[in-house]
């Protein structure tokens, strides 16, 4: 189950994001598993980077995983809709480009993804990553263009 905050002007889709959220979650068995997201925006995010990271900077998303003492919890996840809208900066990572509802998507998926164990500290990690999401959400819209 995902829990959705928008703490920004943006309008996303709850209903799509929720059913891609649970997509990703019955693949791994985790369905049962809650799963809290936050839409904000490059302020929020560069806080939040700075204060858990270190990182005097923006970015795209935050995964941060629950206390094994939190049973049913699989943590929370951060994504900068800001970022999301900057569609340029995505098209080495994607080979073309995407629309900004795609890029939340995968930033979403992503989020997923780390708090399920999957880690791009290495460039061969990230790559896996984003075959990965790219395959989640292909598979979930069934190659319909967003």
């Amino acid at each position: 189950m995902l829990e959705i905050t928008n703490k920004t002007k943006q309008k996303i889709n709850r209903k799509t994001t929720d059913a891609l959220a649970e997509y990703v979650l019955k693949f791994y068995h985790q369905e049962a598993q809650e799963v809290s997201l936050v839409v904000i925006g490059d302020k929020k995010m560069h806080s939040l980077n700075y204060e858990f990271r270190g990182f005097d900077k923006t970015t795209d998303v935050l995964s941060f995983p629950a206390a094994k003492n939190a049973p049913g919890f699989l943590g929370e996840i951060f994504v900068n809709i800001q970022e999301a809208a900057r569609t340029s900066k995505y098209r080495e990572m994607f080979g073309e480009l995407k629309t900004p509802t795609y890029i939340f998507y995968f930033l979403a998926v992503h989020g997923l993804l780390h708090l399920l164990g999957y880690d791009d500290k290495t460039e061969k990690g990230r790559r896996a990553m984003i075959i990965l999401g790219s395959k989640f959400l292909s598979g979930f819209f069934h190659k319909k263009v967003l």
